[in-house]
C-alpha cells in the first residue's frame, strides 16, 4: 500500500474544508413585519428623491396634502422623516418579536444609505440649484464653480453615508444594550440637520418674501453658501469617531428623574405647537453637542504644562 506523504494529506483536508465553506448559505427565512417596515424607509427615501427632482413645481397635493401650499422641497423633507420613523420601529418590532436577524441588519443598512445618504444630497443640490437658477443679480461666470462646489460636497457626504453605515456593519454588536453610544454621527441623524434646515427654510422662506424683498434676497444667498458647507460638515462628523448618545436606548431603557421627564414634555410641547422649528432645534443641538462635548473633553484630558 502507497502511503502519502503527512503534508499532502493535511492539504486534501484543508481543501475538503474550503470547498464546503463554499457553499452558499441559504436564507431559512424572514421576518415579514420588520422587513417591511424596514423596505418602507427605503420607499420613503425613494419618493423623496422623485420630490426634490420637482423642484417647485406641481405638488403632489392629490397623493398627500390636498390643498395643502407646501413645496416639493418641504414634501421631500416630511418623507424622510418618515423614512427616520421607519428606522425607529424596526429595530423595535425585530427585537418584540424577538426575529432580529443579519438579513434585517443588512436591509437596513441599504434602505438607510437610501434614505440618509442619496436622497438628503439629492434634495440639497436641487434646492441650491433652484435658488442659483433664480438668483439673477449673480454672474453666471461665478455660480459655475459654486455648482461644482455643491455637487463636491452632495458626493462627499452620501459617500461619507455609505462607509458609515459599512462599518456599523462591520463593529455592530448583537447585544442591544451595548447600543448606547454610536462612533460618528449617525445617519438618520446627520440627514436630520440637512432635512430639517430645508423643512425650516422652506416655511420660512415664504414669509419673508411677503414683507421684505431685500431680506428675501439675502436668504437665498445665505441658502446658497451655507447648505453646502453644512452637508459636508455633516458628512465628515458621520465618518469621525466623536461619541454621540443612542437617544431611543437611552430614553427607553433608563429610569427617568423629575428634570428629564419634564425636558422631554416640554419637547413634546414645542413639537406639537411648531414641528419645523422644533426639528430644526432639535437635529442641529443633537449633532453640535457631540463635536462640543468632543471638543471641551479634549482640552480638559490635555496635560498641564509644568505639572
Amino acid at each position: 500500500m502507497k502511503i502519502q506523504p503527512l503534508g499532502k494529506g493535511k492539504t486534501k483536508v484543508s481543501k475538503l474544508l474550503q470547498k464546503a465553506g463554499r457553499k452558499k448559505r441559504r436564507l431559512k427565512y424572514i421576518a415579514v413585519l420588520p422587513s417591511f417596515i424596514t423596505l418602507m424607509n427605503g420607499a420613503c427615501g425613494f419618493i423623496a428623491i422623485v420630490f426634490a427632482s420637482r423642484s417647485l413645481g406641481p405638488d403632489w397635493a392629490f397623493l398627500f396634502s390636498r390643498g395643502s401650499n407646501m413645496t416639493s422641497f418641504a414634501l421631500a423633507g416630511y418623507m424622510i422623516c418618515l423614512a427616520m420613523a421607519a428606522d425607529v420601529l424596526d429595530g423595535r418590532v425585530a427585537r418584540l418579536t424577538r426575529t432580529t436577524s443579519s438579513f434585517g441588519g443588512q436591509l437596513d443598512s441599504l434602505c438607510d444609505a437610501v434614505s440618509f445618504g442619496v436622497a438628503p444630497a439629492f434634495l440639497m443640490v436641487k434646492l441650491v440649484e433652484y435658488h442659483l437658477e433664480h438668483l439673477h443679480y449673480v454672474d453666471r461666470s461665478f455660480s459655475i464653480p459654486i455648482e461644482r462646489v455643491v455637487f463636491f460636497s452632495a458626493i462627499i457626504y452620501a459617500m461619507c453615508a455609505v462607509v458609515r453605515l459599512a462599518r456599523f456593519n462591520v463593529e455592530n454588536e448583537e447585544d442591544a444594550t451595548a447600543h448606547m453610544h454610536f462612533a460618528g454621527l449617525p445617519s438618520p441623524a446627520a440627514a436630520g440637520v440637512v432635512v430639517s434646515l430645508i423643512i425650516f427654510h422652506q416655511q420660512l422662506l415664504p414669509w419673508v418674501a411677503s414683507r421684505s424683498q431685500e431680506s428675501h434676497q439675502t436668504l437665498e444667498v445665505i441658502t446658497v453658501f451655507a447648505f453646502p458647507v453644512i452637508t459636508l460638515l455633516t458628512g465628515v462628523l458621520m465618518v469621525s469617531r466623536i461619541r454621540y448618545p443612542h437617544l431611543a436606548n437611552q430614553l427607553l431603557r433608563s429610569k427617568k428623574t423629575l428634570p428629564s421627564l419634564l425636558a422631554i414634555f416640554a419637547t413634546g410641547i414645542i413639537v406639537v405647537w411648531n414641528i419645523q422649528f422644533a426639528l430644526f432645534i432639535g437635529f442641529c443641538s443633537f449633532a453640535l453637542y457631540g463635536l462640543i462635548r468632543w471638543f471641551l473633553t479634549g482640552i480638559l484630558k490635555k496635560p498641564r504644562s509644568g505639572s
